[in-house]
């Protein structure tokens, strides 16, 4: 799996600029630097594991709930 984070404002959107983070981070990979950090538009790559293809006609967006963010929404009371 592959994780690429940002705002978009749609699922086309967020596809398009994550084939694009991820395009500029592969290519600073091979070119032996260090892989672009947040985007000014937040847009950001982690977990690029070189030699692996991705599959873009199988890729989907959506929107990101961290299941450990203690902004998350729970049944909990506190």
């Amino acid at each position: 799996m592959h994780v690429f984070t940002g705002v978009a404002d749609s699922p086309a959107a967020a596809l398009r600029r994550a084939h694009e983070v991820y395009d500029a981070a592969l290519a600073a990979h091979t070119a032996g630097l260090e892989i672009p950090g947040k985007q000014p538009d937040s847009w950001t790559a982690r977990g690029l594991r070189p030699g692996w293809q991705m599959e873009w006609p199988a890729a989907k967006a959506g929107i990101w709930n961290n299941p450990v963010s203690w902004t998350t929404r729970s049944d909990l009371a506190l």
